[in-house]
Formats: structure tokens, C-alpha cells, sequence
């Protein structure tokens, strides 16, 4: 899942280099952040929140498999 997050976000950044993407496995949930350039921060969060809604919901479609919750925090 975090090689698919992070693939997208590199289609959507100014600097594909600066994206990386940190798993965190948590008692009852995966946290997955999303590290950006600063710049880039409101490119990966879109208008109004569209595009980090639309990559919450693809990684929760994804978190199907593993059967635990997965969250995505965007950070630069």
C-alpha cells in the first residue's frame, strides 16, 4: 500500500525526490505519513481537500487486506 501512496504522490509533486512515505504499525491501525517538499504540500492536498480525500480513500480501499485500519497524515 505504501509503494502505491507513494507512487501517486510522486505523479502529483513539482519534486518527486522529496516524497517518501513512513509506516508506523500501531496496536490496532497503520499510520501511514506522507512526506512532501513544504511547497508541494497543497498540491497533494488539492482544492478544498479533494486529492488527500481521494488518497485516504484509496488507501483505505487497500487496507481491505490486511484487516486493520490504516490512516494517512500528510506532512511535510
Amino acid at each position: 500500500m505504501a509503494e502505491l501512496l507513494e507512487y501517486l504522490a510522486k505523479q502529483l509533486v513539482d519534486d518527486p525526490d522529496s516524497v517518501r512515505v513512513e509506516r508506523i504499525d500501531e496496536e490496532d491501525a497503520v499510520v501511514l505519513r506522507l512526506h512532501v517538499a513544504q511547497d508541494d504540500v497543497g498540491k497533494v492536498i488539492g482544492r478544498q481537500g479533494r486529492i488527500a480525500r481521494a488518497l485516504r480513500t484509496i488507501v483505505r480501499a487497500g487496507s481491505v487486506r490486511e484487516r486493520r485500519r490504516v490512516q494517512l497524515e500528510i506532512v511535510d
